[in-house]
């Protein structure tokens, strides 16, 4: 599919309005573990007839506790963007992806429901390697692990799935965990059976969906997302440019977000992930309501650019950390992380207030 028949799929579609918190659908709160949990588990069943959900469930538990800061020597989720509600959206989306295939894919082509569980456990860790451990005592924020936070996710399921009794699938979790990554090539992920490297492609393909989809992206890519990049080292990173700079503030990330949509994620998407989205239809009603509040998004982020009013970008979504004031925590951060490159910190547009 195309990128200008995507867009001609979506533009027509109706949109309502849906609350910051859910899903694309309106009807799941993805801030709730229990609600993606319910969610997740109600899909599952529909694939997978009387197929165990225990597995599951724990995985949600401990998703919580190390998230919220709970689990062992961990501190908790400290990472604006890739916060908990991000994660719980994206999980929600490999569950209908996987639900999806299944239920289009021929008998000897299915992933089964041992494998379902190893993708849905990747979905729920798959940001699990921006939580800092209590002994890393000189990082100041999860997201400096940006570069490296694949791996360390990967080394995290690799742990976590012997305790709670799935230690045969842990390598593979491992591995497929890499495709919502780029500290690897795609085609140098390891896995001898194309079921899993399909369930890669699934599990890519929600990452990328779910976060573009978010009816707050263009805010959190501002506010948020920009912060972690500071803080990663990949604002500042030194580019062929008369600035040095890749990044010099969150409206500048926002200004190449559409030539990323269109050079990266679309390439991964239609080829890397061999039109994974497509199985979303056999869950939704034959429309893929993903795509359509992408571009929704990407629409209104051209509009603004082009009448250069960022004061359309006014909403103010809720964040899931376990800071106290995780805005004004991180803007300290990024302000004293700036500071060292003898850069101007620049802030953030006084939000408006929600229309």
């Amino acid at each position: 599919m195309s990128e200008l028949t995507l867009i001609e799929r979506t533009a027509s579609r109706p949109f309502r309005i849906r609350p910051n918190e859910f899903d694309v659908t309106g009807k799941v709160r993805v801030s709730s573990p229990s609600d993606v949990r319910d969610a997740v588990q109600d899909l599952f069943q529909q694939a997978f007839p009387g197929s165990a959900y225990d597995a599951l469930w724990v995985a949600f538990h401990d998703f919580e506790r190390l998230f919220r800061g709970n689990y062992e020597d961990y501190f908790g989720c400290d990472t604006l963007y890739h916060d908990i509600q991000h994660t719980l959206d994206m999980t929600l989306a490999m569950a209908r992806l996987l639900a999806g295939y299944e239920k289009a894919a021929e008998t000897a082509d299915r992933l089964g429901p041992e494998r379902a569980v190893t993708g849905l456990i990747a979905a729920l860790f798959h940001d699990a390697g921006y939580i800092r451990r209590r002994t890393e005592t000189t990082v100041l924020n999860g997201a400096e692990f940006t570069g490296h936070h694949v791996s360390r996710s990967a080394e995290f399921l690799r742990s976590y799935l012997p305790r709670i009794g799935l230690g045969a699938q842990a390598a593979i979790a491992a591995q497929v965990v890499h495709f919502t990554g780029y500290e690897i090539s795609l085609d140098d992920i390891e896995l001898d059976d194309p079921r899993d490297s399909l369930m890669g492609h699934l599990l890519g393909t929600a990452d990328l969906l779910a976060q573009m989809a978010d009816r707050c992206y263009l805010e959190k890519c501002r506010d948020r997302l920009y912060a972690e990049f500071v803080l990663a080292g990949v604002a500042t990173r030194q580019m062929e440019s008369p600035s040095g700079i890749q990044y010099v503030s969150g409206i500048d990330l926002l200004r190449q977000t559409p030539g990323f949509y269109r050079l990266s994620v679309l390439d991964r998407l239609e080829k890397k992930f061999n039109r994974a989205y497509r199985y979303m239809e056999v869950v939704c009603d034959g429309r893929n309501p993903y795509f359509e509040a992408v571009e929704q998004n990407l629409t209104h982020l051209e509009r603004v650019i082009e009448r250069e009013d960022w004061s359309m970008l006014r909403r103010q979504p809720p964040c899931f950390t376990v800071l106290a004031e995780p805005m004004r925590h991180v803007s300290g951060l990024v302000s004293r992380y700036l500071a060292r490159f003898r850069m101007p910190a620049r802030p953030t547009p006084e939000p408006l207030p929600a229309g």
